[in-house]
């Protein structure tokens, strides 16, 4: 993992790390220890023709339905790519928590998670790039494009789970409504830093919310915050941010998260 620097010793533009860590070492922030899980989603493409693994070339396979969570040769295309990526990043320490085929055939998602702080995006970073080196061995391309095929197609997100101390704590889910109205009233400012061609996927289609609208519901997969049903019935837990694309920069992402709900005031 590189902390890049010029020789000056100023961050370089790309380095977001930086002022990420400054917001997590913030002492309001600290004292929350807030909580992260990374969905991170992907496709892979076949190297000469960059379109969908196990897709017929020029073509489509059937439609959206069975490739969810699938099995089968027919149904899941990758996963040999996809589960040699699991073990190395067991293997490397990262707190990977789960993977899964996607809705769209030829898209996959690994989990991270839960981290703390800074260590999320420490760790997103790290496990791309050991996705990337096992798809390359296996002549495969990795795309992290939101919406890589348009159309009647899920796009990729990297759906942000996050909580703090507060909200883990008995009577958390009041913390957790405030935060969120925090988050809507700074909607455009997180769509703006959430990831490149956003727009693209971000319809209200296809288990999203529309990109100019905010809105937040319980168990609803087309809000741009989903709360758990869960967490609702425990009144203590987390909250999903729906919005990042697949391709944000998880430093951006969660200290943005964690900035605007913690630190920021209204």
């Amino acid at each position: 993992m590189c902390d890049a620097y010029t020789p000056a010793g100023d961050p370089i533009p790309t380095n977001k790390r930086y002022s990420a860590a400054k917001i997590f070492s913030n002492p309001a922030v600290a004292a929350e220890e807030p909580w992260y899980g990374i969905e991170q989603e992907y496709t892979l493409l076949q190297k000469e023709v960059n379109w969908p693994l196990g897709w017929p070339l020029g073509g489509f396979p059937g439609p959206q339905g069975p490739y969810y969570c699938g099995t089968g040769a027919d149904k899941a295309f990758g996963r040999d790519i996809v589960d040699s990526h699991y073990k190395a990043c067991l293997y490397a320490g990262i707190n990977i928590s789960g993977v899964n085929g996607e809705v769209m055939p030829g898209q996959w998602e690994f989990q991270v998670g839960p981290a703390v702080g800074i260590s999320a995006g420490d760790e997103v970073w790290v496990a791309r790039y050991i996705l990337e080196r096992i798809a390359e061995a296996a002549g495969v391309v990795v795309s992290f494009d939101p919406k890589p095929i348009a159309g009647n197609w899920n796009g990729a997100g990297a759906h942000s789970n996050y909580s703090t101390k507060s909200m883990r704590a008995d009577g958390g889910y009041e913390i957790i409504k405030k935060a969120i109205e925090k988050l809507g009233l700074r909607h455009k400012e997180h769509i703006a830093a959430y990831g490149e061609g956003n727009e693209r996927r971000l319809t209200g289609k296809h288990e999203t919310a529309d990109i100019k609208s905010f809105k937040w519901g319980v168990a609803n997969r087309g809000c741009s915050v989903r709360v758990g049903r869960d967490t609702e019935k425990a009144g203590k837990g987390y909250f999903e941010d729906r919005r990042p694309a697949s391709n944000m920069d998880p430093y951006v992402v969660t200290s943005m998260i964690a900035e605007t709900t913690i630190v920021w005031k209204p």
